[in-house]
């Protein structure tokens, strides 16, 4: 259960990313890439976030918790890159 909601919450970001990227793309022609790179650098800091969470508090190994770190953060990272792609 903790795992979809991170998932949820990491689409979430993503979107609202993206919506701000298309927001300021007007006045700032630069704004999609830095939404992007910001995205992507802060969705790696909190699933790493959880990653330690995980390793430290729930007892597991960092091989347990290594495919659960690359499913979290490689879904919305790889959805917002395709979104930066597909629509700016």
């Amino acid at each position: 259960m903790r795992t979809s909601l991170f998932l949820l919450a990491g689409l979430l970001l993503a979107g609202a990313s993206f919506i701000l990227g298309r927001l300021f793309q007007q006045t700032y022609p630069q704004a999609a890439s830095w939404a992007t790179f910001l995205f992507i650098a802060l969705w790696f800091a909190l699933a790493g976030a959880n990653l330690v969470a995980g390793v430290t508090k729930a007892g597991y190994t960092v091989t347990e918790e290594l495919p659960i770190f690359l499913l979290l953060f490689g879904i919305p990272a790889l959805i917002m890159v395709l979104l930066r792609w597909k629509f700016f």
